[in-house]
């Protein structure tokens, strides 16, 4: 049987990415986040005995899942500047992603954030999927809160993110993003709070025997 994972997709300034850190630290998993994606990236791209400087005794997820790259796909990076080949080649952005999600998922008990990761394991089996949304004014006031967005610009960022996230499922997946019958749990962050929003993952995780 596959190890357990969660994903979770979120609305641009609902909390999705704080529900998902409460979650992966009440299950005492790793959350797999946008930094955590650039970092892995960051290291795979490294040239070997820099990454062997940075390696400790027991090594960690992040370290586990650079090296497992770095073999795996080598081509995708330029090893002598340390930087993946991302600014020129969005396929290539997709390609690194995929890998190090399919790396993760296959350790399991991690908490996948944003990504596609729902669209690209759709079909795992023992898998939560997680959609975080909230009403536009709640995430407009997060944005500029939270978030730090421009208050003049912060409806055109919270509407463009969400677009580009929408197209980019809806480009390499095929998948509509924002459509209900993709998840398991659709949590409004406004209504239940972070706390109530992570709440309620925990008591399915619980039920599916998790933790």
């Amino acid at each position: 049987m596959a190890p357990p994972l969660v994903t979770v997709t979120r609305q641009y300034a609902s909390g999705g990415s704080d529900i998902a850190q409460l979650v992966a630290q009440q299950l005492g998993w790793t959350v797999i986040d946008n930094e955590f994606v650039d970092e892995v990236a960051r290291r795979a791209g490294m040239a070997p005995a820099e990454v062997a400087q940075r390696e400790e005794r027991a090594p960690g997820l992040l370290e586990r899942l650079a090296r497992t790259l770095a073999v795996a796909s080598p081509e995708m990076f330029i090893t002598t500047t340390g930087v993946p080949r991302v600014e020129d080649d969005e396929a290539t952005i997709v390609k690194v992603t995929e890998r190090i999600i399919a790396e993760a998922a296959q350790h399991g008990r991690v908490v996948l954030v944003g990504r596609g990761a729902q669209a690209l394991l759709a079909q795992r089996p023992d898998a939560l999927h997680v959609y975080v949304v909230a009403p536009k004014p709640w995430r407009l006031k997060l944005a500029v809160e939270r978030l730090g967005v421009d208050p003049a610009q912060v409806e055109k960022v919270v509407d463009d993110t969400d677009r580009q996230r929408d197209h980019y499922v809806k480009t390499y997946y095929g998948r509509v993003r924002q459509a209900p019958e993709n998840y398991d749990l659709v949590v409004n962050a406004e209504r239940l709070g972070f706390e109530g929003a992570a709440a309620l993952v925990m008591a399915e995780a619980r039920r599916r025997g998790w933790n």
